[in-house]
């Protein structure tokens, strides 16, 4: 009888065990599902950059630093994304990919401050559709973050609760780090606009 009590707790104890990592399994996956939607759309971002600094060319001759800034900053950010894509989650990857976003953030906006001063540039048709498809594309990568930091504040939530933290500690599954903006100056929007 007192063997059958002990087999029963066993089995139910593996039976938990096992439901935690499958558990943890899903969550991870999740969240590196949610970092793929982010990577879809900086990959889009990215593309649009060098057609955006192409149409701004003919307009800004003088201007050939800013646009190298952008084009600089646009090959940076793209590998910092790379680099993340392959560990999401991991503190220093996305401390890399949130500073290079945030550096080519700076260089567009300083590329579209000069282009103000441009009126042929700022009433060209294909800059102004290039600019409209970087403003939705930013509304999309706002939207995919968002869905990343939940999905990573879920996995992070369910490898600290018990009996999960146990299997967590010994089954490898390390705290995600969600992508926040460090300095207040990050969380201010790109602007694109040549109205």
């Amino acid at each position: 009888m007192v063997g059958l009590i002990v087999l029963g707790i066993l089995v139910l104890g593996a039976v938990v065990a096992v439901s935690a990592y499958n558990r943890l399994v899903e969550l991870r996956n999740r969240y590196k599902n949610a970092f793929s939607q982010i990577d879809v759309q900086l990959k889009r971002r990215y593309d649009l950059i060098p057609n955006l600094v192409e149409t701004a060319k003919g307009y800004l001759k003088h201007e050939r630093q800013t646009l190298d800034a952008v084009i600089t900053a646009r090959n940076q950010a793209s590998s910092a994304a790379q680099r993340a894509a392959g560990t999401p989650g991991d503190a220093g990857a996305m401390r890399d990919l949130a500073g290079a976003e945030t550096a080519l953030g700076g260089a567009l906006g300083r590329m579209f401050a000069v282009a103000e001063a441009y009126p042929d540039l700022k009433a060209n048709t294909t800059m102004n559709q290039l600019a409209e498809e970087l403003a939705s594309t930013e509304n999309k990568v706002a939207f995919a973050r968002q869905a990343y930091n939940d999905a990573v504040m879920a996995y992070n939530t369910g490898r600290e609760v018990f009996p999960a933290s146990i299997i967590a500690g010994s089954g490898g599954f390390a705290e995600a780090r969600p992508w926040e903006i460090e300095r207040a100056t990050e969380r201010e929007a790109v602007k694109v606009s040549f109205a």
